[in-house]
């Protein structure tokens, strides 16, 4: 099955007007707005949603439910940030420290720039994550961000320097190994998790 690969929208010329076709985007599709250009790009498939679930929980156990691990974190799938107003961006996942965010807001997105965020790369959506995406993350401040690829197997973790806002360290974990990454170096993750199917259970 071919899928539909992400389609940029010309940048309309009004804001108000940029942000009334984002919403009109069907509910099967999503859609971002990054640096004034509407990006429309298909939901996770099944694989890429594996993955995102996987990492959820394996660093989600530690840093947010604080099982095995130093808690701490809001660690949450695919929500809705508007870090420049009317320009909703969709990250895969997206993680604040409590520190930061003590409590969720009751909100139907959330302004405060995440500490960690992390794209699943797709062939519908690389471009966009690599191109636009992780400059705009570096632009606004967001400390670390993953790019997990799936497909290649391996982990590429980006470290902002505050006062340049450019990326001053980028390492590359490949395929099974077990990392300690930032900002989660308290704990071993498995990478192989990430893109192996699950075990059956013996009968």
């Amino acid at each position: 099955m071919v899928l539909p690969l992400c389609t940029m929208v010309e940048p309309a010329s009004d804001r108000d007007e940029l942000y009334a076709k984002c919403v009109a985007v069907p509910e099967h599709q999503c859609a971002e707005i990054v640096n004034g250009t509407l990006y429309v790009t298909p939901h996770p498939t099944p694989s890429r949603s594996y993955t995102i679930s996987t990492l959820c929980a394996e660093v989600g156990g530690p840093f947010q439910v604080g099982r095995d691990g130093p808690g701490g974190w809001w660690i949450l799938r695919r929500i809705e940030l508007q870090l420049d107003p009317k320009q909703p961006l969709v990250p895969d996942v997206a993680g604040w420290t409590l520190a930061r965010m003590p409590e969720l807001p009751e909100t139907d997105w959330l302004t405060l720039v995440p500490d960690w965020v992390c794209e699943v790369l797709s062939r519908s959506t690389e471009r966009l994550d690599r191109d636009e995406k992780l400059p705009f993350y570096a632009k606004h401040g967001v400390r670390h961000v993953w790019l997990v690829d799936p497909v290649g197997q391996h982990l590429e973790v980006y470290t902002l320097d505050p006062g340049t806002r450019r990326w001053s360290e980028v390492r590359i974990y490949p395929g099974h190994t077990t990392v300690r990454a930032a900002p989660f170096g308290a704990i071993e993750l498995n990478l192989g998790l990430l893109w192996s199917l699950p075990r059956r259970i013996a009968p």
